[in-house]
């Protein structure tokens, strides 16, 4: 089922997007939830009345981010766990910490553009590890919970950087290729646009959905290495040129894939804008700052089942 136009844009905030939609009574799951679009997302699901988890490495941090969001909201079912995206073992604890059903989970948590190469103790380039394996492990690991809740929704956020890169099923660790970050940024963000594919599938008789999110650019910790002090000329110009957009602006298509009534009976879609994006040729998005769509390879099918295979074979 093709999603329908909604009555929402580029500038339209979550809040916008959960105008009169209660959501008493559920639980929200949000990785990455100290900062940016992630605590934005959480402050909105919670101002709807959602239980909400924030999912953080740096549990202080999310502590204090729940605080403020439920001073800002009064609601007091906002907590804080720890959760690295990039340790096996955070992840296992995690999931097998958890308790209840859970209807929203919210995959935000990422990593962007590292300037040297790095690999993770089990041998995986870190942006991969962290922003595909390490929410893979955690969205299936948390299925039966999901699956418990009765219509659960998933989020898997990718961006307009995955134009850069399908994934290099033949050396997805640059172990045989040059190393560049836009590169493995790119492919770990067209990994987890492939993830909402194969969910979509896999898990549409358990009554859970799954949806690719392009959230828009936000200016955040996450840039740190892409636009740091030290960034040169060219770095400075597509920084100067880019349409940021606000956090609450940048949640507006998270809250709608997870929580908005719109999407009841929609699975597998990319969406960005609060939109269904179409599918772009990426000579075409080469050049725009923030292009309007997704790339074939992000929606492949093949690719998609591929890399479930041998996602589940990684985190097993």
């Amino acid at each position: 089922m093709s999603l329908p136009t909604t009555p929402f844009d580029r500038d339209s905030t979550a809040d916008d997007v959960l105008a009169g939609v209660d959501l008493h009574g559920r639980t929200a799951l949000v990785t990455g939830g100290s900062s940016g679009v992630g605590a934005a997302t959480a402050h909105a699901l919670a101002r709807a009345g959602a239980r909400v988890v924030l999912a953080a490495r740096g549990l202080g941090t999310a502590r204090e981010v729940a605080a403020r969001i439920t001073a800002g909201t009064g609601n007091e079912a906002v907590t804080a766990a720890p959760l690295d995206l990039s340790d096996p073992a955070s992840v296992r604890a995690f999931v097998a910490a958890w308790e209840g059903p859970l209807h929203m989970l919210v995959n935000n948590a990422g990593i962007m553009a590292l300037p040297a190469l790095d690999l993770t103790p089990e041998g995986w380039e870190r942006q991969f590890a962290t922003n595909h394996l390490g929410h893979f492990a955690l969205a299936t690991g948390l299925r039966p919970a999901l699956a418990a809740a009765g219509g659960a929704r998933v989020a898997a956020l990718s961006s307009t950087g995955h134009f850069a890169s399908p994934v290099g099923f033949d050396d997805i660790n640059f172990a045989h290729r040059p190393y560049d970050p836009f590169t493995a940024y790119g492919q770990s963000k067209t990994a987890d646009a492939l993830f909402a594919v194969e969910a979509g599938k896999r898990w549409a008789a358990d009554g859970i959905a799954a949806h690719a999110v392009m959230p828009g650019g936000i200016k955040s910790p996450l840039q740190r290495h892409a636009f740091g002090d030290d960034m040169d000329a060219r770095a400075r110009a597509v920084y100067e040129a880019y349409p940021w957009r606000s956090a609450e602006q940048g949640a507006a298509t998270s809250v709608l894939a997870v929580a908005s009534p719109l999407l009841d009976g929609v699975t597998g879609a990319y969406l960005q804008n609060c939109q269904e994006a179409p599918v772009l040729d990426p000579a075409r998005a080469a050049g725009e700052p923030e292009p309007f769509g997704v790339a074939a390879w992000a929606r492949d099918a093949e690719a998609a089942g591929r890399l479930w295979e041998l996602s589940a074979a990684a985190v097993s």
